[in-house]
């Protein structure tokens, strides 16, 4: 990671970076929450690959840097995953966008027990890209993932492999991992998939299995 994104009193993210601005919540987190003073230096992303430095004037952004724009040097990566419970796609989507995931898609699997149907996935998502928009600014990256679903899962399938107990090891053509439900993948389902990967010999809840398929796919890229 480069020096000045690590070390910058902030790392926030903007609509554009030509002429920033602070929306009124990324002002309040960065003046009030985290204090940073005047003429401190912060760094901005438009969360598209892209950067700059900047200092803070009058609690407005001033550039003082070039653009730096960082290349994905790898396809991107996606993991589909199940719908978990309760508050775990929240920690999920946190997690998974530290790692550096490329995009989360959930899934309506045939023995999904959580399903977000009509307006109520339109809001689950909008606010999953929220959290994944403050990890982004936590972990000091530069490419925001895509959040997106929930579809059923028969739709994604085909386009990439299922995670399940036995299969193959995690390969770097491997872009697309899917991860059941509670209740595992129907034999409908695994039929659909291009092949079956095993993330490890013991029985992961939805959320840990994902990120294990972080973690494998980012391993690959490197």
């Amino acid at each position: 990671m480069n020096d000045e994104l690590r070390h910058s009193a902030a790392h926030i993210l903007v609509d554009e970076l030509e002429s920033p601005e602070l929306s009124d919540d990324a002002a309040h987190h960065v003046l009030r929450v985290l204090r940073v003073g005047e003429h401190e230096l912060v760094t901005i992303t438009d969360g598209h690959g892209r950067w700059r430095t900047c200092h803070i004037v009058e609690a407005t952004l001033r550039a003082i840097g070039d653009v730096v724009v960082v290349e994905r040097n790898h396809d991107p990566s996606t993991i589909a995953v199940a719908v978990p419970k309760q508050d775990r796609p929240e920690w999920l989507v946190q997690k998974a966008t530290e790692l550096g995931i490329d995009r989360i898609v959930f899934l309506h699997a045939e023995r999904s027990v959580v399903r977000w149907d009509g307006d109520r996935g339109a809001r689950h998502v909008a606010r999953l890209s929220r959290v994944a928009a403050v990890a982004l600014m936590q972990s000091r990256r530069v490419w925001l993932p895509v959040i997106a679903g929930p579809v059923p899962a028969a739709d994604v399938l085909p386009g990439g492999v299922a995670a399940e107990p036995g299969g193959r090891a995690v390969a770097p053509s491997d872009r697309l991992i899917a991860i059941g439900p509670e209740g595992g993948w129907t034999p409908g389902e695994l039929a659909l998939a291009q092949d079956r990967v095993g993330l490890g010999d013991a029985v992961l809840r939805v959320e840990t299995a994902a990120l294990v398929a972080c973690v494998e796919m980012g391993r690959r890229n490197d």
